[in-house]
């Protein structure tokens, strides 16, 4: 486009489009994605045990899963999963969490550091809601990364 000055000189429009504030914009929106994606991943740090074979089965997003920390804190996948169950209230719990579900899966995640009594404690409670349990282990040789449910977790 072209314009006239006052004192009759034509000159052109600046057509170009300055393109580093777009770049600093994207910079600055990957570094936040960066940050924030792996504190958005969720679950409770547990230390699986690591087992050689294994059924591979992919729990999804909505999946119930039952996590035992290494002091014996039973904890419940959901909207407050930073809070501890108690274990004598944890069939009520699982039978409200488990309405309309068909295959009744529960994914225990026990920390291989925790006695065997409590998980085997929790696994008898969380019978007691009739679930399916499915234990959570971690294949031997892999890499550990991060907490919360790591796609690379087996269940057996």
């Amino acid at each position: 486009m072209a314009f006239t000055t006052r004192n009759g000189r034509t000159q052109t429009a600046l057509a170009e489009i300055n393109v580093t504030p777009l770049v600093d914009v994207m910079l600055v929106l990957l570094v936040i994605f960066m940050v924030t994606a792996p504190i958005l991943q969720t679950g409770i740090q547990v230390n699986l045990p690591k087992t050689r074979e294994a059924e591979s089965s992919e729990a999804t997003p909505s999946a119930i899963i039952l996590s035992v920390d290494r002091e014996g804190q039973i904890y419940l996948s959901g909207p407050q999963e930073r809070q501890p169950v108690n274990v004598n209230e944890l069939p009520q719990v699982l039978e409200k969490r488990l309405v309309g579900i068909s295959d009744r899966r529960i994914y225990l995640r026990g920390d291989g550091d925790t006695p065997y009594r409590v998980i085997a404690y929790v696994l008898d409670k969380a019978r007691e809601a009739k679930a399916n349990v499915s234990l959570v282990t971690e294949p031997i040789g892999s890499v550990r990364q991060g907490s919360g449910r790591s796609g690379n977790s087996r269940t057996r």
